[in-house]
């Protein structure tokens, strides 16, 4: 009776991730590059007769390129810590949703090698990056306002900081500072600049 339930299980989670790419047509090679597998490990995860991934790393990739909850697998089980709260990441993914993207699609807007950073990034196990040129790729694929781009800027920046063990409480006058630098470049266009 245990093997049908796990054949059965098996069966569910290979047919949700093998729809799933024909309903978004996404390419196999495409979804393995996004995960952090091969394209013969796609092809075992859709075939019905291999036993699905137990991988909880793997899980949450697929699951986050799904935009669905690992849970949704009932092969997942959690072995660590829940992933904090972020509340620039999700500000992110509220982008994602106000744009009417689907994760796939935003995925789909990076380059292939970056996309797994990003996938692992959505997933809230990677940091956001405080790189600035690549915070704008994001700011211009999801029509991020200046002002909303420069506050999310500034968050991930803060943080940035403080987990470097930047006291921001007793440096404020530097930080300050810093950011308002940064402000003036993000809103100068052509000569002319929106500060306020």
């Amino acid at each position: 009776m245990k093997q049908v339930e796990t054949g059965e299980i098996n069966k569910k989670s290979s047919k949700k991730v093998s729809e799933f790419l024909e309903k978004n047509n996404l390419h196999k090679k495409d979804f393995a590059q996004m995960i952090g597998v091969t394209l013969s490990y796609v092809y075992n995860l859709i075939d019905e007769s291999i036993p699905f991934s137990t991988r909880s790393t793997t899980l949450e990739r697929i699951a986050t390129v799904m935009d669905i909850m690992p849970e949704d697998f009932e092969e997942y089980v959690i072995e660590q810590d829940p992933v904090p709260y972020n509340r620039n990441l999700e500000k992110i993914k509220d982008y994602i949703k106000e744009n009417k993207m689907t994760v796939t699609d935003f995925l789909k807007q990076f380059e292939r090698k970056k996309r797994l950073k990003i996938v692992d990034t959505l997933r809230g196990v990677e940091p956001l990056s405080v790189d600035y040129f690549e915070l704008k790729q994001i700011k211009d694929m999801l029509n991020i306002p200046d002002e909303e781009f420069f506050e999310l800027w500034r968050n991930i920046f803060t943080d940035y900081l403080e987990k470097g063990g930047f006291d921001v409480v007793k440096n404020k006058e530097m930080l300050d500072k810093m950011t308002q630098s940064a402000k003036e470049y993000i809103f100068c266009k052509k000569d002319i600049c929106n500060i306020s």
